[in-house]
């Protein structure tokens, strides 16, 4: 069961993706290395997901991610995209990324259009807005996960 697999923590160094985040979508993203994805749990299902992220234990902001094989662009690899609900008007690439996957908002699928794909990922942000702000999603922004000296989580 998904719940029962829920927080995953992961963190890796931020690499180029295929450049649409910010320049098809206005969505930028950061992503991780092919062997981060490998590494996450085969039970984990691909699609939408919310959570929190730092950058090179920074503030911890809301997330929305992507895990899976973007139909819409027919990907041959795997990927885990990261849009983290925050501007940090620079190129993050080879920054340390963390990220704590709290939720599951829809499973993967293609879309008709680039809007219509684009519209979702704006509704999967406004429900992770909704959902991070509920007592037991925001307390993990505090996990020891994202501070300079992590701690074992309980």
């Amino acid at each position: 069961m998904l719940s029962q697999l829920l927080p995953v923590y992961v963190g890796g160094t931020i690499v180029r993706g295929f450049g649409r985040g910010s320049k098809e979508l206005g969505i930028p993203t950061a992503n991780f290395p092919l062997e981060v994805v490998k590494a996450l749990p085969d039970s984990l299902p691909t699609g939408a997901y919310y959570g929190w992220a730092n950058v090179n234990n920074g503030e911890v902001h809301k997330m929305v991610l992507s895990i899976g094989w973007n139909p819409f662009y027919n990907n041959k690899e795997k990927s885990v995209e990261t849009h983290m609900l925050h501007d940090f008007n620079c190129d993050l690439y080879g920054e340390t990324l963390k990220i704590c996957i709290v939720g599951y908002l829809r499973p993967e699928r293609s879309f008709e259009s680039l809007q219509e794909l684009i519209d979702a990922i704006q509704a999967d942000i406004a429900k992770a807005k909704v959902l991070l702000d509920e007592p037991e999603k925001a307390k993990l922004k505090e996990s020891c996960y994202f501070t300079e000296n992590p701690c074992r989580e309980k």
